[in-house]
């Protein structure tokens, strides 16, 4: 079979052009990697290029391999010779032959991240730094980011003037950069960095490697940074051939260096260029391409480019409206589940969510429906070690066990070390105790660690005396302050990890609204049936991710959720003004295109604890042409949810209700003497209907429960 058999125009155009230096704006799910390995494989065969002279860079060994795998089954044996590697890798291979030239030895360390840690650690320790006052992770940005501007030690030190916090950085970096030294180490900022600048102070070095390669490719240029660029720079030289492949539309890195002006502005650096526009999609139906066209043309800075396909259904985006988190995760959940019992695989269906933090509400809906899911690249919400902290703070309220006591006891850093720990264990098994009944009852030490044990014993038993008179999520919020904790995070600048503490209290004051006369050792037994739960290990899952997880990736259906303003677009990126929000704008296009055949984008109205402010609907919604979306669920007035009629069949055996538009007709109202029936409590009598919420007499043991009105545990008792 001829090669070029099975390209459009504009790919067999990519793959056979001759010109030194061209440009190939692949639009997502155009088919970017069969052209890239196509074109290596047109290179060998007919070009009769050596395998040995062409050079592939991609982002990922993921990719890596995947280019590897295809090539060879293309080319056989001497696809080995073509060198694909990741940028790293290619320096590393670069340095292992060259870098004693600049006074390393070949053998050299490369360090992971481990083992920047474990360096840290020593420097800490050494200079007295408290790992609460300088996190691991702001002062390995600190390292990385003084490296890349070529910032020495001393000009460390000189920039840090009389700042005591900027003067203990410039300590632990001199003291990082020598143990580098004598550990003849190099950690990955330092592969490309070293190779630059090596290729900088040594040109016959750089000539040598220029010479290796004829034909350089370089895939998702879209998310290279300066550093990688000035490298591609040096190899390409003024005689190699160089092949970019990316998408403007697709540059959602920017946060860690990714420059979207590298791919714009490549045909000015290497002229004459030839761009070539890859436009047709092979992924998505129409409606969705068509949806995700009308979104990102919004942007300015950008390449004009209109993915077509010829893939048309009548199937448009359905754009979902809810009243509040857990109605929005109840409802993709049984979505879920209908698709399911029609044959769909639950691996067929993923969610996507702008931050992390947003996967709470989905994976409790998820988890009621007995759906198997997983987080990709990503932690559970309830398995997360700052929501495990901050429940751990909540048994030391509610019963003061062990393993409680022993997680939360140091966080934030309280001084006490594991020879303390062990003295008050051993004291708790003599006495047949428990841990914190020792340090209640008894000083076993003295001077500073007894106080700051007594402080601490202090600070609990307040916390149980109000206990009883606070709500679960006021209580939360005064635990997580007076212990300290929320101020470690701040002062770490740990903004995702304090974004799912606010979820976490979100949480906390849904429950309290929904059962407003349960107790804390009743939210504590609940949150343990969602965070203790046995995964599944048969490999059918739902899969749950960030949108910037989910590049490169595609499924059957699709669900963006958390679609509001100051959410999905970011807040932060918000406040940076229109290159923020074109950032946000590739990012929600990213996201739509990873649907095939069904997306859904969903919303909830009402207060957010994250924005501190009602929930407003996205732009992006608003910015999809009407003749591509289909808009349904409750009506209603931001932070104020009408009535709405209820479909009585369900997906699923539990009663779930979906909510559908409102109809002409005036919806009947609550009325006091009313019989209900609730999912969990039974049949019930309203006793008040106000402001959303009713009041219904339960039978014993449950009582009196104020419970949302439009909640979907709930509804009217038919004759």
């Amino acid at each position: 079979m001829n090669l070029l058999d099975n390209l459009n125009p504009a790919q067999k155009e990519a793959v056979i052009s001759n010109d030194q230096y061209i440009r190939i704006i692949a639009g997502a799910g155009s088919g970017k990697t069969r052209v890239l390995i196509t074109r290596i494989a047109y290179l060998v065969q007919e070009r009769n290029v050596y395998p040995s002279k062409i050079l592939a860079i991609t982002f990922t060994n993921k990719a890596a391999n995947e280019m590897k795998e295809r090539i060879k089954n293309i080319l056989g044996d001497p696809s080995g010779a073509v060198w694909i590697s990741t940028i790293h890798s290619l320096c590393v291979r670069i340095l292992r032959e060259d870098i004693q030239s600049m006074g390393m030895p070949r053998n050299f360390t490369v360090m992971d991240q481990d083992d920047q840690k474990t360096i840290l650690k020593e420097a800490y320790k050494e200079h007295g730094i408290d790992k609460s006052a300088i996190s691991f992770g702001s002062m390995l940005d600190y390292i990385g980011n003084n490296k890349g501007a070529e910032i020495t030690v001393d000009r460390a030190y000189v920039l840090a003037g009389s700042f005591s916090g900027e003067k203990s950085k410039a300590k632990v970096y001199e003291y990082y950069c020598n143990r580098q030294k004598e550990l003849y180490a190099l950690d990955f900022d330092d592969l490309l960095l070293v190779t630059v600048k090596m290729f900088k102070m040594f040109p016959e070095v750089r000539a040598k490697w220029a010479r290796r390669f004829s034909h350089i490719h370089v895939d998702e240029f879209q998310d290279i940074d300066k550093v990688q660029y000035e490298l591609i720079s040096q190899l390409a030289g003024t005689e190699n051939n160089v092949c970019v492949v990316g998408d403007p539309d697709q540059t959602i890195y920017t946060w860690r260096g990714a420059d979207v002006n590298i791919i714009m502005n490549f045909e000015k650096d290497y002229k004459p260029c030839k761009t070539v526009v890859l436009n047709e999609n092979y992924r998505s139906t129409e409606n969705i391409l068509n949806g995700a066209n009308s979104v990102i043309r919004r942007n300015k800075n950008r390449i004009e480019k209109d993915l077509y396909t010829n893939r048309s259904n009548d199937d448009k985006i359905s754009h979902y409206i809810s009243a509040g988190e857990e109605y929005e995760a109840s409802w993709i959940a049984n979505k879920i589940a209908e698709g399911h019992k029609l044959g769909k695989k639950y691996r067929d269906f993923a969610i996507l969510y702008r931050s992390n933090y947003l996967s709470r509400a989905i994976e409790k809906g998820l988890l009621d429906e007995h759906i198997p899911y997983i987080i990709y690249g990503g932690v559970k919400f309830y398995e997360r070690a700052e929501i495990k902290d901050a429940l751990c703070y909540l048994r030391m309220v509610s019963g003061s066990d062990d393993l409680a006591l022993q997680r939360v006891i140091n966080k934030p850093k309280r001084g006490l070390g594991n020879k303390t720990m062990d003295t008050i264990f051993e004291r708790s098994r003599e006495k047949g105790c428990s841990m914190y009944e020792v340090i209640r009852d008894e000083e076993l030490f003295s001077g500073k660690v007894q106080e700051t044990i007594s402080k601490f014993v202090t600070m609990v038993e307040r916390w149980k005396t109000v206990a009883s008179t606070k709500a679960v999520f006021e209580l939360l919020e005064m635990v997580i302050d007076e212990s300290g904790y929320r101020r470690m995070l701040e002062d770490e600048k740990e903004t995702e990890r304090l974004e799912n503490l606010k979820e976490l209290i979100n949480d906390v004051q849904s429950f309290t609204i929904n059962y407003p006369e349960s107790t804390l050792d009743e939210y504590l037994q609940l949150v343990s049936l969602y965070g203790d739960k046995e995964e599944s290990l048969d490999g059918d899952f739902v899969q749950l991710m960030t949108v910037h997880a989910a590049k490169g990736l595609e499924f059957d259906t699709v669900f963006v959720c958390g679609l509001s303003d100051g959410i999905f677009p970011n807040e932060r990126a918000m406040a940076e003004g229109n290159r923020g929000v074109e950032e946000e704008r590739r990012l929600a296009y990213v996201a739509f295109t990873r649907a095939r055949n069904k997306l859904y984008l969903t919303e909830s109205s009402g207060f957010s604890y994250i924005l501190s402010k009602a929930r407003v609907r996205s732009r992006f919604i608003d910015e999809i042409e009407e003749d591509y979306v289909e808009h349904l669920g409750a009506t209603f007035d931001y932070g104020k949810p009408k009535d709405f009629v209820v479909s009585p069949n369900s997906p699923t055996n539990k009663p779930m209700p979906q909510m559908i538009p409102k109809s002409t007709e005036p919806a009947a109202r609550w009325r006091k003497g009313e019989q209900v029936i609730h999912g969990k409590f039974g049949d019930g009598i309203v006793l008040k209907y106000e402001n959303g919420f009713l009041e219904i007499a339960f039978p014993y043991p449950h009582g009196v429960k104020k419970i949302m009105a439009t909640h979907p545990s709930i509804k009217k008792k038919t004759a």
